[in-house]
């Protein structure tokens, strides 16, 4: 039997949790003070996911880039696939926030979108 520990991250208590296990079966939870930590190392023992929140370049605003992010957390093992098909977008002005950049990248049921309103910029003449 193995051991791990993790710092939860899933509340502001920050618990320090210990997990015992065997391959990535979990046998035993320790020092977790809300089940959150529990369900939470179980999830980083099993099937890790992260989200993604990043810029993509966009043309004719202000900015030369737009703030981008997944609407759902994705298998860690898939992050770099899903980066490679963010890296090809390239956005028009005007965007606004929650607009959809990527349907169901990769497959994974999680869209990316748009998370700053950008305008058209005016010319300066």
């Amino acid at each position: 039997m193995k051991s791990r520990t993790f710092v939860c991250i899933v509340c502001p208590n920050g618990c320090t949790v210990e997990v015992q296990y065997e391959e990535q079966e979990v046998l035993a939870i320790s020092g977790n003070k809300c089940k959150k930590g529990a369900e939470y190392v179980t999830q980083e023992m099993t099937d890790p996911r992260r989200t993604i929140a990043t810029t993509v370049p966009i043309s004719g605003a202000e900015l030369p880039l737009c703030s981008v992010r997944l609407t759902k957390a994705i298998p860690k093992k898939d992050i770099f696939r899903v980066m490679e098909e963010i890296r090809k977008v390239s956005l028009e002005a005007p965007v606004t926030i929650g607009q959809t950049v990527i349907r169901n990248v990769c497959g994974l049921d999680s869209d990316v979108i748009v998370t700053k309103n950008m305008k058209r910029e005016m010319n300066k003449n």
